[in-house]
């Protein structure tokens, strides 16, 4: 017998003055874009998901690869691939995701920089031509409920450390009613360890931004300064405002 497909979520969005939001048949936001800067991370979580910026040499990035686990209003592929000009590639199980972000959210059609691949992150980040490319790896996995990570298990980390470069970083949103912040450390520790992880404080929606390491390093706080000050003057992100609340876990 077949097996029966889970029934997905209709997509829909709504706009509030010049943001547009997405959602997945609730009052959730799934993500949102700015619709006069199409490329710009509207939410401050999101934004942080760009950490991983703090570690690597500025001059690299665009030679770098980019991969998000979970495509949602499509706001951090757009910007690893029209602002930071990355190779990027986006997983994503709904296709109504992509049409929404196709039709709604100005998401480019693919190209050899640009891909969306539809399919289960969990499956495909096991196939072998993934491990060892990545650099940036983003992953955010919520349901229509958005109550904790869809995937969220130390099995689950350890496929996405299998993926990353030497310098690569993993960055993690998590948020949820059900979801639990030190379980969830627990269980990236186990497949990072825990001197590889750092966390911002969370933000006033309850967003708490993790990133894992593949190779474990503590820059100093000078060094990582300055990088701050290359990422915002380059790119437009207030690195140096994340200082003030990112630091390895204890």
């Amino acid at each position: 017998m077949k097996k029966r497909q889970p029934t997905l979520p209709e997509v829909h969005f709504s706009d509030e003055g010049d943001i547009r939001h997405m959602h997945l048949g609730t009052i959730w936001i799934q993500g949102s874009m700015d619709m006069d800067d199409p490329t710009a991370l509207v939410h401050e979580y999101v934004q942080r998901m760009m950490a991983w910026l703090l570690f690597v040499d500025p001059a690299t990035v665009p030679k770098r690869q980019a991969v998000q686990l979970g495509l949602g209003a499509g706001s951090l592929t757009k910007f690893c691939a029209k602002v930071l000009r990355m190779k990027t590639t986006a997983i994503e199980l709904n296709p109504q995701v992509l049409h929404a972000c196709r039709g709604w959210f100005h998401l480019p059609d693919d190209s050899a920089k640009l891909q969306v691949i539809l399919g289960d992150a969990a499956q495909e980040i096991k196939k072998p031509q993934w491990f060892g490319t990545v650099d940036a790896l983003q992953v955010d996995l919520y349901d229509d409920e958005a109550a904790a990570p869809v995937l969220d298990s130390a099995e689950f980390y350890a496929d996405c450390r299998r993926l990353l470069t030497e310098e690569g970083c993993m960055t993690v949103n998590l948020f949820g009613r059900s979801s639990s912040f030190a379980r969830s450390v627990d269980r990236i520790a186990e497949a990072f360890g825990r001197d590889a992880i750092w966390a911002f404080k969370a933000t006033r929606e309850g967003n708490t931004v993790v990133l894992a390491q593949r190779t474990p390093s503590r820059p100093k706080r000078a060094e990582l300064a300055a990088r701050a000050e290359i990422i915002q003057t380059q790119w437009g992100l207030p690195a140096p405002k994340w200082l003030r609340g990112f630091k390895p876990i204890e």
